[in-house]
């Protein structure tokens, strides 16, 4: 069945959420990629140390970003590109919280999207041993790819999500989310600290 939405993904540098340095975004159309998108961030002043650990996961350093744009540069274009759409993410807490962090600690206003999280549709649909997001790309029929890869890892969670609807015969993303039991969340700003 056709759906819209736009999958997304973040690398980040360290372990500290604003510290986003990488993002993959997948427009889909009547369940097909119809565009996609992929640009460096450059990480806030107080969180850009780029650990070991991070980089050997998505092979992304300081000098790759150091004539990337800021978040708060970046943001309007990040907020185009979805629009409208309900925005999916594999383990989405994650995302949600670049997001909300990045812009918390940028002091740009949180954008409200919708969203919901390709790991618990993937709960929900397949019956395998881990729903990582490799595992669950497989069992929606996607091949091989790039994981940690944030334009790949878009890419799968977006196959997640359109084999999902097929699977369970609906055709939008609110209509998934109701027939897994799952519901679309609405981001929201961190609260600030006075």
């Amino acid at each position: 069945m056709p759906v819209n939405f736009t999958a997304l993904d973040f690398e980040t540098a360290n372990s500290h959420p604003s510290s986003a340095c990488s993002v993959g975004l997948v427009r889909v159309r009547d369940g097909v990629v119809a565009d996609q998108a992929y640009w460096l961030i450059k990480p806030p002043p107080a969180h850009a140390e780029f650990l070991p650990f991070n980089i050997k996961i998505h092979g992304i350093t300081a000098q790759m970003v150091a004539d990337a744009r800021l978040w708060q540069d970046q943001l309007a274009e990040l907020t185009e590109f979805i629009g409208d759409d309900i925005a999916v993410a594999h383990n989405a807490s994650f995302d949600m919280g670049v997001i909300k962090a990045a812009c918390a600690e940028s002091v740009s206003p949180t954008p409200r999207l919708k969203y919901l999280c390709s790991v618990q549709v993937s709960r929900k649909t397949y019956e395998i041993p881990s729903h990582r997001l490799p595992l669950a790309a497989e069992a929606a029929g996607f091949g091989e790819f790039a994981h940690h890869d944030a334009l790949a890892d878009a890419e799968a969670c977006a196959a997640i999500i359109s084999d999902a609807a097929k699977r369970h015969e609906v055709d939008d993303v609110l209509a998934l989310a109701k027939k897994t039991g799952l519901r679309v969340q609405q981001l929201k700003a961190i609260p600030l600290k006075l």
